[in-house]
């Protein structure tokens, strides 16, 4: 099986901070499409972690969900990417809200938190892939890509 090359972790970053400064009237427009995005942005950056350890993506699913098939396949041997089980369990349920009740009132603020959450995945997988050592929670990863930046030298996986 053959896949596409996902986004760069720099094009994906972008995309996420899209989500978090669009107009609510546009998120609201696009909630069930965009609500998707979220997820297949999470499967990409699961997909680059995988491609750089020479791993082929599993196309397979669990719980319904290929994110949460890759993070298992991605898991496997590295006992601390386990930290981001949580994080792709929560982007799929922002996910589930959207599709659940599209026209709801808080529609809008569910999108920017499966943002947030997708923020999590890019910078974590991102920063173990700087540096595999990178600690056991998603929220080390900050650092790491924060000084990355201050530096100048923005990483183009």
């Amino acid at each position: 099986m053959e896949h596409t090359a996902p986004p760069t972790f720099d094009a994906m970053s972008e995309r996420v901070d899209w989500f978090v400064e669009a107009p609510d009237a546009i998120l609201a427009t696009d909630a069930l499409d965009l609500a998707d995005e979220l997820l297949v942005i999470g499967e990409a950056v699961l997909v680059r972690w995988l491609v750089a350890h020479d791993r082929e993506p599993t196309d397979g699913q669990v719980e319904g969900f290929r994110l949460l098939a890759l993070h298992r396949q991605a898991a496997k041997g590295d006992p601390s990417f386990n930290a981001c089980r949580e994080s792709c369990r929560e982007l799929v349920y922002h996910r589930n809200l959207v599709h659940d009740d599209p026209s709801a009132e808080d529609v809008v603020r569910n999108l920017r938190f499966g943002a947030m959450v997708a923020r999590h995945l890019v910078l974590f997988v991102g920063g173990k892939l700087d540096n595999s050592g990178l600690g056991e929670f998603c929220c080390s990863s900050r650092p790491l890509r924060q000084d990355e930046t201050a530096q100048g030298g923005a990483r183009h996986l």
